[in-house]
C-alpha cells in the first residue's frame, strides 16, 4: 500500500500520452534511450525528461552503463504496479500502441542485422578473439564442475556460435541443440562437431529471443557470452525458461560490469556487462533463481571478469512446464 500523495505523484506522472506509451513499450522490455527516441521519433532531451518523471515517480527503474543508459518498468511498489495496470488495459488495436510496436520490431530488427554482419565478419577467428579477453580454462573448467554427474536428456546451448559448449559438454548430454542466428557461425559449428565425432548433437538457425516450443523441454541449457549481445536479456531468459523442464537449470557466462566502451562500438556489443542484481531481477521476472554464482578476473588484471550464474526454477514462482 501507498500514501494518497505518493499515488497521486504516479497518477501525475503516469498520466500523459507519450509517457504512458513508454510505459507501454518498457512493458516489452528493457530499452536504451537512444532506442526509444527512434521509436517514438521524439528528441533526445524530450524522451530523457519524460523518462527522468516516470523514474522519480517510481514507475521504471534507470541502469547507467557507460554512455547509455536503460530503462525498465520498476519491479514492485506503487509505481510498478500502477504500470502495468495501466498498460494492460490499453487497446491491442489504439493506433499509437500499434504503431510504436511496429517500430519496436523495426529496430530489433536492425540490431539483429548489425549483430549478424559482424559475427559474418569474424567467424573464422571467433575463438581466437574470444580467447583474448575471457578466463577460459578456468571458466570452462567451473562449467564442467556445475554439471558434474550429470548427464542431461535434452540440452539447448542458446547463441552456439561455434558450438564450443555443445563440444565442451559432449559428455553431459543424451542430446543436445545449438541455436544461433548466424549461418556463417553454424557452418564451422557443424564441421566442428563432424570432426569431433558428436553426432548427437545438432545446430539449428534461429532467434533466441523467440524460441520455437518445438524444441522440447530441456533439463541444461546453456547461454554461453551472449547475453550482452541484447538490449533486453531478460527476455531471452524469458524465452529460455519456457523451454525448461521443472527440474532444469540454466548456466549462463557473461561479462561483469565494465565500462569498455569500444566493446560496443567495434565489436556490437549492447550491454557493458552484467551485474549481479541485475541478472537476479531478470531471474525473478522470468520465474527463477540465482542458485549459484562464480567471478573470474582476468590472470593478468587487465582484462575483463567473466562471471558464471546457475539459475534454477523458483519454487514461489508460477511455474508452468
Amino acid at each position: 500500500m501507498a500514501d494518497s500523495g505518493t499515488l497521486v505523484n504516479v497518477l501525475r506522472a503516469a498520466g500523459e500520452g507519450t509517457r504512458l506509451r513508454l510505459l507501454a513499450l518498457l512493458c516489452d522490455g528493457e530499452h536504451s534511450v537512444k532506442d526509444l527516441t527512434e521509436i517514438l521519433g521524439q528528441s533526445q532531451p524530450r524522451v530523457s525528461r519524460h523518462l527522468k518523471l516516470l523514474a522519480d515517480a517510481g514507475l521504471v527503474s534507470r541502469n547507467a552503463e557507460g554512455a547509455w543508459a536503460y530503462y525498465g518498468l520498476a519491479e514492485g511498489g506503487a509505481g510498478g504496479d500502477l504500470a502495468r495496470w495501466l498498460v494492460a488495459r490499453i487497446d491491442a488495436d489504439d493506433s499509437d500502441r500499434a504503431r510504436d510496436r511496429a517500430r519496436l520490431a523495426a529496430v530489433r530488427a536492425a540490431q539483429q542485422e548489425q549483430a549478424a554482419a559482424y559475427f559474418a565478419k569474424v567467424a573464422d577467428s571467433w575463438d581466437r578473439l574470444r580467447q583474448l579477453h575471457v578466463p577460459e580454462e578456468a571458466v570452462e573448467a567451473a562449467i564442467l564442475e556445475a554439471v558434474d554427474g550429470r548427464v542431461a536428456d535434452l540440452l539447448l546451448d542458446l547463441g552456439t556460435g561455434t558450438g564450443r559448449m555443445l563440444e565442451l559438454l559432449a559428455p553431459h548430454y543424451r542430446r543436445a541443440v545449438g541455436i544461433d542466428s548466424s549461418r556463417e557461425m553454424l557452418a564451422i559449428a557443424r564441421a566442428k562437431l563432424a570432426a569431433a565425432g558428436i553426432g548427437n548433437a545438432q545446430v539449428r538457425l534461429g532467434d533466441i529471443a523467440d524460441l520455437d516450443a518445438s524444441l522440447g523441454s530441456a533439463d541444461l541449457i546453456v547461454i554461453h557470452q551472449v547475453l550482452h549481445y541484447f538490449d533486453d536479456p531478460g527476455r531471452v531468459l524469458g524465452q529460455a525458461r519456457r523451454l525448461l523442464r521443472a527440474d532444469g537449470e540454466i548456466l549462463i557466462v557473461d561479462f561483469a560490469p565494465h565500462d569498455l566502451e569500444f566493446l560496443r562500438s567495434h565489436h556490437a556489443h549492447r550491454r557493458l556487462g552484467i551485474g549481479a542484481q541485475q541478472m537476479a531481477g531478470w531471474a525473478r521476472a522470468a520465474g527463477l533463481r540465482v542458485a549459484e554464482l562464480r567471478s573470474f578476473p582476468p590472470s593478468n588484471g587487465a582484462g575483463l571478469t567473466v562471471c558464471l550464474w546457475r539459475l534454477a526454477n523458483d519454487p514461489d514462482g508460477n511455474w508452468t512446464e
